[in-house]
């Protein structure tokens, strides 16, 4: 009984091409490195998701957002005639309208940072993008 043919060409490949795998083994994959995740499974721990690298909302599923909203409403409280805490959040429409009406009313308007600021931080509120804001 033979392992193998006994003819077999023992000459080494040329030095610009790689070495054939061994005989038995699985063909390589296009576009994968040996030692490297392949591509659609997470390359961190178990759980970790690169589409949520801040973790995600438990009540609705969506990734949390970069910004947190502990910062965007005491932001939105201190200078929120100015509409600071909109603008970290991304909402530079309604920062834009807390400037202008504080302006306008020579600061009564700041009542409107104020009380954003609480809703901000009361509710359930998102960034620009619809991600909610982290806790």
């Amino acid at each position: 009984m033979t392992q193998g043919p006994d003819d077999q060409d023992q000459t080494p490949p040329p030095q610009d091409q790689p070495a054939p795998p061994p005989y038995g083994a699985p063909p390589p994959q296009p576009g994968y490195a040996p030692g490297y995740p392949q591509q659609g499974y997470p390359a961190g721990p178990w759980g970790a998701s690169p589409q949520a690298p801040y973790g995600v909302d438990p009540k609705t599923g969506l990734p949390y957002s970069d910004k947190q909203k502990l910062v965007a409403g005491l932001l939105q409280i201190f200078l929120g005639g100015f509409g600071i805490g909109r603008f970290y959040i991304g909402d530079t429409k309604i920062g834009v309208w807390q400037i202008v009406a504080t302006v306008l009313t020579c600061g009564l308007a700041s009542l409107w940072g104020l009380i954003d600021g609480i809703i901000i931080l009361a509710t359930d509120s998102k960034d620009v993008n619809g991600y909610p804001l982290r806790p």
